[in-house]
């Protein structure tokens, strides 16, 4: 009847606000990876299904120290840019795409490197409890789909983005799309590519339209694009307002903002997801409000990059679409862990202000501190509606994409439920994550376990 049950207790999110603890809980996964049952130990059928699964040989059995989490969902990172984590997040943005991204994702028109990179950065993310990611990839169609197919070979669920570059003004020589033709045509056909490999794997794997950002595409570029996404019904990714220069760039070129410029090409929809949004304006957010459009929050970016802290929490109470992104390598860690806990340590300083040479009641912006259950709903539930995919809860209906992490240190005296999920959160390493499941397949076992 199942082709999976795990028996243990498991955190997953109720709302923005709330995590519920369920302890030794049966959860029972069929054969189309969904979940499909599941049972507390009151249940009168319980003891029935539990002997069941251990006769059936299908019963994953959590000790004690053991937890259950629904899988992470990243919703912006760059994965050629896994092969420079970590590298010059000390320059201004504009210098360090010149410097030093530009020119590193230039080399995956060699497959080779691009094979290289892209099996260790989904062998990655895998082991930390990533189980579905919103990918930039470049301007390289055999590249991008060698991405996809690694994916696929890993059982990552892979929303992978054919990027486009094509203004001469703002991306080099070396590193463009020879003009907006050529780029919308080879967007196309990634778009069908993709789609004959999803129906060959049987794998997730969604082709994403891709405009870098405002300052790198020309008009055609952008009119283009929002047209494919409409002929195909597609995602669409690209970044808006992530820094003062971005921001600035779209006002001197459209005097406008660049989320009304976005919008202008029909490229801000119910499928869109926008990055980092640390210069959004409250007429902004408005409309990608009204668009339902999705924000990927990138907290560890947006501290090197971003000149400001997304309000998250004023976006929540405004009912905004949100998720969490590492944006690898703007950020340096592709973690999910790690972008939690910056995002609330974050929203701390955006609360407390950061010049204590003010006066402390006029230096923070009030109410603006999220908590770890809000963090973990972005990672989670949110990132799964802005793909619009039914993942990121451990209830019927949704797939059972999922990471068992180990709480290592030694308990000293009764913990509360809240207890245990906080120090989770904070503590959780990839040392900690033990076994991960996508589609109630097993897809990372830690070694020696």
């Amino acid at each position: 009847m199942y082709k999976l049950v795990i028996h243990g207790t498991y955190f997953s999110s109720v709302d923005e606000n709330h995590v519920q603890s369920i302890e030794n809980a049966l959860i029972c996964i069929g054969d189309s990876g969904q979940v499909e049952l599941v049972l507390s130990s009151s249940d009168p059928l319980f003891e029935e299904e539990l002997a069941r699964a251990r006769k059936q040989d299908i019963l994953e059995e959590l000790t004690d120290s053991q937890y259950l989490l629904p899988g992470f969902i990243d919703l912006h990172t760059h994965a050629p840019q896994w092969a420079q984590a970590g590298l010059a997040l000390d320059l201004p943005l504009e210098k360090w795409l010149n410097n030093y991204t530009f020119p590193l994702e230039a080399h995956f028109a060699d497959e080779d490197v691009a094979k290289a990179v892209y099996d260790d950065y989904v062998q990655k993310l895998l082991s930390l409890g990533t189980t579905t990611a919103l990918m930039f990839g470049t301007i390289h169609l055999e590249a991008n789909l060698m991405l996809a197919k690694i994916a696929a070979k890993y059982g990552l669920r892979a929303f992978v983005g054919q990027v486009v570059m094509d203004n001469p003004d703002q991306t080099p020589t070396y590193y463009r799309n020879v003009d907006y033709g050529s780029a919308l045509s080879l967007t196309e056909k990634f778009i069908n590519f993709m789609s004959e490999m999803q129906e060959k794997t049987g794998a997730t794997l969604q082709p994403v339209i891709t405009p870098r950002f405002v300052p790198s595409c020309t008009d055609e570029a952008l009119a283009g694009l929002g047209e494919l996404a409409k002929k195909y019904d597609l995602p669409i990714q690209s970044h808006v307002s992530e820094s003062n220069w971005e921001h600035q760039y779209a006002i001197n070129r459209f005097e406008m903002h660049d989320a009304e410029v976005l919008d202008s090409f029909n490229l801000l929809t119910d499928k869109s997801v926008m990055a980092h949004g640390t210069q959004l304006t409250v007429d902004d957010c408005s409309l990608l409000c009204k668009r339902q459009t999705a924000i990927a929050h990138c907290p560890i970016s947006n501290m090197y990059f971003g000149n400001g802290v997304l309000p998250v929490k004023s976006l929540i109470s405004h009912h905004h679409k949100l998720g969490i992104g590492s944006d690898i390598s703007g950020g340096y860690s592709p973690s999910i862990y790690h972008n939690l806990r910056q995002a609330v340590g974050s929203s701390q300083m955006l609360e407390d202000g950061v010049d204590s040479r003010m006066n402390p009641q006029e230096r923070g912006r009030d109410n603006a501190r999220i908590t770890m259950a809000n963090a973990f709903y972005m990672a989670t539930v949110g990132g799964g509606d802005a793909l619009h995919l039914p993942v990121g809860k451990i209830e019927p209906g949704y797939l059972a994409d999922f990471q068992i992490v180990r709480d290592h240190p030694p308990v000293i005296g009764q913990k509360s439920s809240d207890d245990i999920f906080q120090r989770l959160m904070y503590s959780t390493e990839e040392k900690d994550i033990e076994k991960v499941y996508v589609g109630g397949k097993l897809v990372y076992k830690k070694v020696g376990e």
